[in-house]
């Protein structure tokens, strides 16, 4: 049997969690730059605030229920994350997260002990070492735990786990289930069902499987067997190795400067650098790109991006921010109001392949990168991330606004919580 832990209302549980006056408030977090809403808590979602509306479009709404709004706080939300995770793999080994937020366990070993019992206790446990809500969704494959958790996220009568087992209970929560809820087919694929009257979760799962698999091929096929109780996905407890990696952000206003596109790529260079380590891999292609808003006038709109070959697969920051500055001089041109920049990643492979040959006199030059690399890691891990870094990232005048941003309470020793003790009490009156 598979489960899916889900935490509910993540981002806007994580600034609970450390501001319990927000309890019963409606919440709402935004996306970079404070654009859009990303996360809502139940009352937020309940005045009528939908994903992803633009801030200006709700601050009417905002302001009459004095809904509490924060930008994106992802150092937060990454520890918090890590925090959840942990306290769930302690009770369920083997493991597959699959987002910041959401987790697949195997709890087949687990039956002796009562498979809803032990998730409950997980939920409990979770609770009460993180103060992080979860749902928790059970059935025989991972296409029907998501629809299980996201059942119990909506009955409150469930306790937040929901085992989705015996054909009956499977037949009615497809039934009850929109198509493009389904995990794997998305909005586009549900559009294209509905031209053949298929609405349903249900309906999908008895269509023809040569008629799925011609609409949909081998992906929707997968689906298809799932929702009827065929395991066709199987739990990922190795990530499989990423084939790009990508660093990117918009900017909190216009960047016109070479200067400054230089230190923002070269911020975005060195973390992907530290992405490529964490993953004990290295990268042969690097691509940067650069763009306006797509909202410029048109004489000022432009993007533009190139990608070259680097002269070894590197993963130190030093050589993937020298060649990233360089592609970056090669592509800018003048005169245009940037407003995004990234740098891309690719022929990712693994550091030391099983089976290559090693020189016996490896390259100077990069042992002392691989040394400084290894310093600077040092540094910032004992110190606090970007304690050290390149002189080439110095100036963060191009960053992302984030005007309504809470302290980042579990990764910095300048901002961690403080409880003021109780007032001192006035020392009695001396008796005479």
């Amino acid at each position: 049997m598979f489960a899916l832990a889900d935490c509910n209302n993540f981002y806007v549980s994580c600034e609970r969690v450390f501001n319990p006056m927000l309890c019963g408030r409606p919440v709402v977090v935004l996306s970079n730059n404070d654009g859009c809403v990303i996360a809502r808590s139940e009352e937020s979602k309940a005045l009528g605030i939908a994903m992803g509306t633009p801030l200006f479009r709700c601050r009417d709404v905002i302001g009459r229920h004095g809904v509490a709004v924060f930008s994106s706080n992802y150092p937060l939300y990454g520890d918090m994350s890590s925090r959840v995770m942990n306290t769930l793999g302690a009770m369920a080994p083997e493991q597959e997260r699959y987002s910041i937020d959401e987790a697949f366990f195997d709890l087949s070993g687990f039956r002796r002990f009562g498979l809803r019992e032990h998730a409950a206790l997980m939920r409990r446990t979770v609770l009460k070492h993180t103060g992080i809500p979860v749902s928790i969704g059970i059935a025989h494959t991972k296409t029907l735990a998501k629809l299980a958790a996201k059942a119990a996220k909506k009955d409150p009568s469930c306790g937040g786990v929901l085992m989705l087992e015996g054909a009956d209970r499977v037949r009615r929560a497809l039934a009850s289930t929109h198509l493009e809820d389904v995990w794997g087919i998305g909005r586009q694929w549900s559009l294209k069902l509905a031209l053949q009257g298929i609405q349903t979760a249900a309906d999908f799962a008895g269509m023809p499987p040569a008629l799925v698999r011609r609409l949909l091929g081998v992906t929707g096929a997968k689906v298809q067997a799932e929702l009827q109780g065929h395991r066709c996905l199987p739990l990922e407890l190795v990530r499989p190795m990423k084939q790009t990696i990508c660093t990117s952000r918009s900017f909190g206003r216009n960047v016109f400067s070479v200067e400054e596109l230089q230190e923002a790529v070269a911020s975005f260079a060195s973390r992907a650098a530290s992405k490529l380590r964490r993953e004990g891999s290295t990268a042969s292609l690097l691509t940067v790109f650069i763009s306006t808003s797509p909202f410029a006038a048109s004489a000022l709109r432009r993007e533009a991006s190139r990608t070259v070959s680097l002269p070894r697969a590197a993963d130190d920051a030093m050589t993937l921010v020298t060649a990233a500055s360089r592609v970056l001089e090669a592509i800018y041109q003048g005169g245009h109001p940037y407003r995004k920049a990234g740098v891309l990643l690719g022929a990712i492979a693994p550091k030391n392949p099983p089976g290559e040959s090693f020189l016996l006199f490896g390259d100077e030059g990069e042992g002392r990168a691989e040394a400084l690399q290894q310093v600077m890691e040092q540094v910032n891990l004992r110190y606090g991330n970007g304690s050290i870094r390149l002189a080439a990232e110095d100036s963060r005048a191009w960053e992302p606004l984030c005007r309504h941003i809470s302290p980042r309470y579990t990764t910095s020793w300048e901002e961690i919580l403080r409880v003021p003790s109780a007032p001192q009490a006035p020392p009695a009156p001396a008796h005479r």
